[in-house]
């Protein structure tokens, strides 16, 4: 990842920014450029919460480029929205359908020893 695509995704990684459609209330994540319900490209900025429960989950490897390792898990967002991210602070074995979880900031890849440093979202179980 160069450093003007991380600029660019850092509402993204560090505040689960999507958007919502104006004409039918449409929720997203990641943000778009066009409803895919009504076609209206009249999209604002929405912050997500961050809290949800676990929808579905595994063990491996999420390919991407972010190479991220461990549990990887459909959250459903309290707002409606299921996004994929991969879980921390919590072993395998203590995940359950509908746990609740919340979005922690933590780092997620490192290029090289001197390289740039992408932190990003994660969920973790909700402490209380």
């Amino acid at each position: 990842m160069h450093i003007p695509q991380y600029h660019r995704l850092k509402k993204q990684l560090y505040r689960l920014e999507g958007n919502v459609c104006r004409e039918c209330s449409h929720k997203f994540f990641p943000a778009r450029i066009v409803c895919p319900d009504c076609k209206s490209r009249q999209l604002e900025p929405f912050q997500f919460s961050g809290r949800g429960e676990i929808y579905s989950f595994t063990r491996g490897t999420l390919k991407s480029h972010y190479a991220q390792e461990g549990p990887i898990a459909l959250i459903k967002l309290e707002e409606g929205v299921t996004i994929l991210s991969q879980l921390t602070d919590v072993d395998y074995d203590q995940i359950s359908f509908g746990m609740k979880v919340e979005m922690v900031i933590r780092k997620i890849r490192e290029y090289g020893p001197n390289g740039l440093l992408i932190y990003g979202h994660k969920f973790r179980p909700i402490l209380n």
